[in-house]
């Protein structure tokens, strides 16, 4: 992406509120912020004052830019010279308004360069590197996101001329089109200082007592404002104190209970699954199926996602229990408890903090070392099409028109296909890369829990505050209870794999029916079209009507098709958007009502706080996630459901209108026409009523067409069995590492304490790992058939080059030059053509198998 700054020069007392603009490129990629604000905020970057004549000594200029997805990424600023130490003032802005390009994005994460600024007041982190570092997790369609702050120019580091280069980086991930993407933007920001020059003038001695008793009084002033100052501030501080310690006490008192109460989760699951009403209102029926299962992948990994969130959560908790009833059970001292507590909670938060940082590092890594790879593909694509193209400009020169307008289309269509197919297939492996990431850093949070507890428990015990038999009572409690965790989250895998499965096993049914409604209408109003030329070629042939008038009355009759079939498109278009609308507005309507019902259900009892039990917990969240589950995807297939019908009910809505109007145009126009022509009237309304019939029958011969419930239920019937299947497997697996856990604790080796803690710690983090992910096995399906795709393609592409080459060295010993040009021509156009089938043409079920 890129865009040219635009320099300005602004007076200095308009500083510390005005933002520089800039003006981006006219690329297709780069759009301009401004054409995406609010009015009243155009107002505001746009007033400028005509008398402005003085150059500030530091020249800012910044950079807006855009990405595909509607996202702009502004840093603008400007600085007040009129004040030591000159102080900057500068703004990000993250723009999400694009009415037409604008998506929901998550993850979103601002790398903000701050080298040679002294920041006052913001809310990032700053890093050792001149870094700080924004996080915001979800920006919706159609809002914006705005970050202030200043920051004093180091006066120490100034010379004439310096530029500081500061510029902000945005990384973010993008369902937009129904596709996942992770997207980075930079922005431009540079300073260049420049020397000021302060002249002092002599004046008469006279002049220097009023200054000095001037700066006597100002000084005494200011000391007795200074005074009532620090007076207010030690309250304000005091109040502020008082705050703070609140708000901590709120936040610890906030710790002690589940964190399962958040509905963040639900509200972006809300804003997610609009994406279906997106699927099917909008995207054309040969992209409905991939664009469902990109939005199946999506899903999947947000699934994880909250799976990985939970297992953390009830593990925390879990512990917290396990202490207290160690207090209860006068094994530890409660100040003993307390400080162990206090000690877990701090290194989670620490861990957390610390897995956050590396997913983000990781994932900025990915996306630079991922766009570099996409960019080397993309221009090595280019310019073999560069080549390909001026290639086919000397050949043209030697064809004729016709013949050159076919070849140029073939070639265009081919070229645009070969970069289809290579984004696709960079699509897929970077979603392998990240899904490999992720794996890993859940693993590594699931261990380093582990970790923790062990430590914790050793240092414990190490100072005496735990006895050994107490730990030993604890550790055998942590193994059991961890057993009885795996146990759960394995059911909880097992269920949300099955209603994720069936969620959009229910979808691809919708998808068949609306795509079977769309070729049903297009079935309908062709047929209806072609009656009006049928019936004028009809009347020509009886001889009826002669040539010269059945010409013109075709070409009419086209005209009035294409107008008939034009207004139909555009009012389903207009409709669509209303009706996507209403559905968006319902479901998020209904789904808001569930969110709120299911906060009701947590508020009844939170099992944290009213058991003891750890079994009678865990218990408690299996049954309440399963039961929400379950309500959640009926819900979701009740509202998924009603907008089938009602897109079907639109299109077959404006699909009989469309006919109606058509027989209108037959009946009404054509009819009245050929009867001024002295068409005979009985023949006429033969044929009308011929045509009457055909349509009858095209109707009860469109309705009978097979439908997909039986495949739906076979479908549902075979996720039931696999869900079964799926328990039984991980239950056995998991009998066999409780097996194993048993055998080598009971193993007569001569292993002191310490290391017997060491091997039981090592044994649960191999333990946590076996299980699989939601995404990864699909993930990792959708990259082997791609790599198919493209062997099977390159073998098939290489056989038509070498048939290519085989033919060129027949037709090269012909005898006539003209001949033989012509005769190229075909065989060119005729590769092609080959070439664009190979890559239009899918991998065909039997070759499915060979994937592995």
């Amino acid at each position: 992406f890129s865009a040219m700054p635009l320099p300005l020069i602004i007076q200095a007392s308009e500083a510390p509120h005005r933002l520089l603009t800039s003006a981006a490129s006219d690329d297709q990629w780069s759009h301009s912020l401004f054409a995406l604000i609010p009015s009243w905020t155009k107002k505001v970057l746009f007033k400028r004052e005509s008398s402005v004549n003085h150059q500030l000594p530091e020249d800012v200029s910044n950079m807006s830019v855009s990405s595909g997805f509607g996202i702009t990424l502004q840093k603008c600023g400007v600085v007040d010279v009129e004040h030591d130490p000159q102080t900057a003032y500068i703004t990000l802005l993250i723009n999400n308004t694009n009415t037409l390009l604008s998506a929901n994005i998550t993850d979103l994460i601002i790398l903000d360069n701050i080298t040679g600024l002294h920041v006052q007041k913001n809310s990032g982190n700053k890093t050792t590197g001149g870094i700080q570092i924004y996080r915001k997790r979800f920006l919706q369609g159609g809002e914006h996101f705005a970050i202030n702050y200043s920051a004093l120019l180091d006066a120490k580091e100034m010379w004439d001329g310096r530029v500081l280069t500061l510029p902000a980086k945005l990384t973010f991930r993008s369902s937009s089109q129904n596709k996942t993407h992770l997207v980075s933007l930079t922005a431009s920001f540079t300073i260049t200082e420049e020397e000021k020059t302060k002249i002092s003038y002599s004046h008469a001695i006279h002049a220097s007592g009023f200054f000095i008793a001037f700066f006597v009084s100002l000084v005494l002033t200011c000391a007795g404002f200074f005074i009532v100052y620090r007076t207010q501030i030690l309250k304000w501080s005091f109040h502020s104190k008082n705050q703070e310690m609140q708000h901590e006490f709120n936040e610890n008192h906030r710790l002690e209970h589940s964190q399962f109460n958040s509905g963040d989760l639900f509200s972006e699951d809300i804003i997610m699954n609009d994406q279906i009403i997106d699927i099917l209102s909008f995207e054309e029926s040969g992209n409905m199926r991939q664009a469902l299962e990109d939005f199946e992948v999506a899903s999947l990994t947000r699934a994880d996602a909250d799976l990985e969130a939970f297992r953390m959560q009830i593990c925390k908790e879990v512990i917290a229990m396990m202490m207290k009833n160690m207090v209860l059970s006068h094994s530890l001292f409660p100040h003993v408890e307390k400080r162990m507590s206090s000690i877990f909670k701090k290194q989670f938060l620490a861990m957390e903090k610390e897995i956050k940082e590396e997913y983000e590092r990781k994932m900025v890594a990915l996306t630079a070392e991922c766009n570099l790879e996409t960019r080397k593909k993309m221009e090595a694509q280019c310019q073999k099409a560069r080549v390909a193209n001026e290639e086919a400009e000397e050949l043209m020169k030697k064809m004729n028109e016709k013949p050159a307008v076919e070849y140029r289309s073939l070639l265009d269509r081919l070229h645009r296909l070969e970069q289809d197919r290579l984004k696709r297939f960079l699509l897929v492996k970077q979603e392998e890369y990240f899904a490999k990431a992720y794996r890993q850093l859940a693993v590594t949070q699931r261990k380093e829990l582990h970790n923790i507890f062990f430590t914790q428990i050793t240092n414990a015990t190490f100072k005496g505050e735990l006895k050994l038999e107490a730990a030993k009572t604890l550790v055998e409690d942590y193994s059991k209870i961890q057993g009885d965790i795996e146990e759960l989250m394995d059911f909880l895998q097992a269920s949300k794999k099955y209603h994720l499965n069936r969620r959009f096993a229910y979808r691809e049914y919708l998808i068949n029916k609306i795509r079977l409604g769309d070729t049903q209408a297009s079935a309908l109003i062709n047929a209806a079209a072609t009656q009006i030329s049928s019936l004028i070629s009809k009347m020509e042939r009886a001889g009826h009507l002669p040539e010269s008038h059945s010409g013109v009355l075709l070409d009419r009759a086209e005209a009035e098709i294409n107008s008939v079939k034009q207004k139909f498109d555009h009012d389903l278009k207009q409709e669509k958007q209303k009706l996507h609308q209403k559905l968006i507005t319902k479901r998020r309507r209904e789904m808001l009502q569930k969110k709120e019902h299911r906060k009701e259900q947590l508020s009844l009892g939170d099992p944290f706080k009213t058991t003891k039990e750890v079994t009678h917990y865990l218990s408690h969240w299996k049954n309440l996630l399963s039961d929400h589950t379950i309500e959640f995807e009926e819900l979701t297939e009740k509202l998924d459901s009603e907008a089938g019908e009602e897109l079907k009910e639109l299109l077959f809505s404006l699909t009989e209108k469309t006919v109606e109007e058509l027989k209108r145009v037959q009946y009404g126009v054509f009819v009245q026409e050929l009867v001024k022509l002295s068409v005979p009237k009985m023949f006429l309304l033969e044929a009308v009523e011929e045509h009457k019939k055909e349509m009858v029958v095209k109707h009860e011969q469109l309705e009978r067409e097979e439908h997909a419930e039986e495949l739906l239920q076979l479908t549902r019937q075979k996720l039931s069995q696999e869900l079964e299947m799926s328990l039984l497997e991980q239950k056995k697996l998991r009998s066999w590492e409780q097996s194993v856990f048993m055998q080598l604790l009971s193993l007569p080796l001569s292993l002191s304490e310490a290391e017997l803690l060491r091997m039981t710690q090592e044994l649960h983090c191999s333990f946590s790992q076996v299980d699989n992910s939601l995404a990864w096995p699909k993930i990792r399906a959708r990259t082997l058939l791609q790599a198919f795709e493209v062997e099977r393609r390159d073998t098939e592409l290489l056989k038509v080059d070498q048939n290519l080459a085989m033919t060129n060295k027949q037709h090269s010993k012909m005898k006539k030059t003209g001949s033989r040009n012509r005769n190229k021509i075909d065989i060119l156009k005729k590769s092609l053509q080959d070439k664009v089938f190979i890559y239009e043409e899918s991998v065909k079920d039997e070759n499915l198998d060979k994937v592995s």
